[in-house]
């Protein structure tokens, strides 16, 4: 079927096809412009370049390049966004994003990656940016805030470790109402499970370092929206450096084209391994909202096009119990971040949220029994086999 035929392509098609850029010598994707500036025949061509006329290349740190160029256009469609930006890491696109839209004042709703929490709650402050922080069951408070003078509303969903769901359509209903906009950080779901655009958000993040990236290989941000809302980032990125490079732009692109194969991959792995778990008598508690028992499992269906790759286990035991099972585990590497084809596993208390206190942990139901997987890509019997291993 021609392309033409089809007014939206799908998500594998755009992975593969979507930077709209053909190369001179016909090479199927665009190679790598390892350039940093770019001449021109005429200074009539260069201004058709910088005053927006045309796509080219000019200078790499703005992002006119064009290995860089092709990459946005390709993650702008999957996340059916006007715009996208790339950025050098995930904390470099949420930095980009709370100093564009949040000067106003930020609510973060549930919980988040260590690294934001930590710019929202002691860095953004020092810069006179007002920032709150209120989980998910205290939704009542947002309104107030919102009618205070917060003008973005930030969150992750799923949450990082309890895989929480958040409902993005009623919260950009709320706040809306009051003027705001709202950011979703995309990471653990990716455009191939879930879409927050079409359900009302006005910005995607995602640390590409993870699934969008998907081989362990590469540091990487991204922000997607309409061009309007992305155009004043576009300052903040070029003059606070945080450009990506074009070395990685090619190599993020690469990934880009397996993106739905690999996810829907994780996703059957991880329901496999999530009720296998759910049977074992040395768990107490499995954290995937793919079981129907979850309980934002309904939400999930309603927003999700699948349940991911991510998920927790609570072990009936204590602290050092899930310790002595992480130290067990072969297949799984003991290991931070996730998304990647090799599975992985961390101890919540140890890493993501070490820096939090005991009791702030459990306010916010992080207990130290916690194991977050990362389910890769190898036989999914081979790593149901390495858990029941570590867990006898």
């Amino acid at each position: 079927m021609m392309m033409n035929e089809r007014s939206t392509p799908g998500l594998a098609t755009l992975g593969i096809h979507g930077h709209g850029f053909k190369d001179a010598y016909g090479s199927p994707h665009v190679p790598v412009y390892d350039t940093t500036t770019f001449s021109f025949a005429s200074t009539a061509d260069l201004l058709d370049v910088i005053d927006g006329r045309k796509a080219g290349g000019l200078y790499t740190r703005y992002g006119l390049n064009p290995s860089i160029l092709a990459l946005e256009n390709t993650l702008a469609g999957l996340e059916g966004a006007e715009q996208a930006w790339a950025f050098c890491s995930g904390m470099a696109a949420a930095s980009a994003l709370f100093l564009t839209h949040g000067r106003e004042g930020i609510v973060c709703v549930g919980e988040a990656y260590g690294g934001t929490l930590e710019l929202l709650s002691s860095q953004l402050p020092l810069l006179g940016i007002p920032t709150h922080l209120i989980l998910d069951d205290e939704l009542d408070r947002l309104d107030a805030l919102l009618a205070g003078g917060a003008k973005l509303v930030f969150f992750e969903t799923p949450t990082n470790p309890t895989l929480s769901l958040i409902d993005i359509r009623a919260i950009a209903r709320r706040a809306h109402a009051h003027g705001a906009l709202v950011a979703v950080d995309n990471t653990f779901a990716s455009p191939v499970n879930q879409h927050p655009l079409a359900l009302g958000a006005d910005i995607v993040m995602h640390s590409a370092t993870k699934y969008l990236g998907g081989h362990s290989d590469l540091t990487a941000g991204a922000l997607m929206g309409a061009k309007a809302l992305l155009q004043p980032v576009w300052s903040w990125r070029k003059n606070l450096g945080s450009m990506i490079a074009p070395a990685t732009a090619s190599l993020l692109a690469r990934s880009l084209r397996t993106l739905v194969v690999r996810v829907r991959q994780h996703n059957a792995s991880a329901q496999r391994i999530a009720e296998a778990m759910q049977r074992h008598p040395r768990v107490r508690r499995v954290f995937y909202p793919g079981l129907t028992d979850f309980p934002g499992h309904e939400l999930a269906r309603s927003q999700m096009a699948g349940f991911g790759g991510m998920l927790t286990i609570e072990l009936a035991g204590d602290g050092a119990d899930a310790t002595r099972v992480a130290d067990r585990l072969r297949l799984f590497a003991l290991a931070p971040s996730l998304g990647g084809v090799e599975s992985l596993v961390t101890q919540p208390c140890t890493t993501t949220h070490h820096d939090l206190s005991a009791a702030e942990r459990a306010r916010r139901g992080i207990s130290d029994a916690m194991l977050r997987l990362s389910v890769g890509l190898e036989d999914v019997d081979d790593l149901i086999a390495d858990l029941e291993q570590a867990l006898a």
